[in-house]
């Protein structure tokens, strides 16, 4: 498990530095980092759950199902912030989001606790949540890191510049 867990960071640490190519590369490469992030994000989860691989046979193909329609409903008040709806548009819109995304979680719970314990289920939000944690982080320090090398680069311009006056 060990492995498992070293192998998903540094599959992580490749995408997070992909993702931080320049905009044209990052788009093109969307499709492939978002395959590697979810990859990482089954690897994670199924070891923190402790999903057996008759368990993880069954509950991936529900909680991707899942995931994919939350992210839909998520992405209706994303468009809408986008084209410029007003504040109350968008808070009537977010309520209406949350419900609906209440009653997928019901719906699908349902459906997951028929492929594992409950017990298992309760940990899989929290699961859910290290995982956007840990990939955050590490999109935060690649941003630092770039950040030191841009100081770092223009720092040395100017050197070069007063040594060359």
């Amino acid at each position: 498990m060990k492995k498992l867990l070293m192998i998903t960071f540094i599959a992580l640490s490749a995408v997070v530095a992909r993702a931080q190519e320049p905009e044209e590369l990052e788009t093109a490469a969307r499709p492939e980092v978002a395959a590697r992030i979810d990859a990482a994000r089954a690897a994670y989860i199924t070891e923190r759950l402790g999903l057996t691989t008759e368990e993880a046979e069954r509950f991936w193909p529900i909680y991707r199902e899942f995931a994919t329609k939350r992210q839909e409903l998520r992405q209706q008040y994303r468009e809408a912030r986008r084209k410029g709806a007003d504040e109350k548009e968008l808070v009537d819109l977010g309520l209406e989001i949350r419900q609906k995304e209440l009653d997928l979680e019901k719906d699908y719970s349902g459906r997951m606790m028929q492929v594992i314990p409950a017990q298992k289920l309760v940990r899989l939000r929290h699961a859910e949540q290290e995982f956007t944690r840990i990939i955050l982080r590490q999109i935060q320090q690649r941003r630092n890191q770039m950040d030191r090398r841009q100081d770092f680069r223009e720092r040395h311009q100017e050197r070069l510049q007063h040594r060359n006056n």
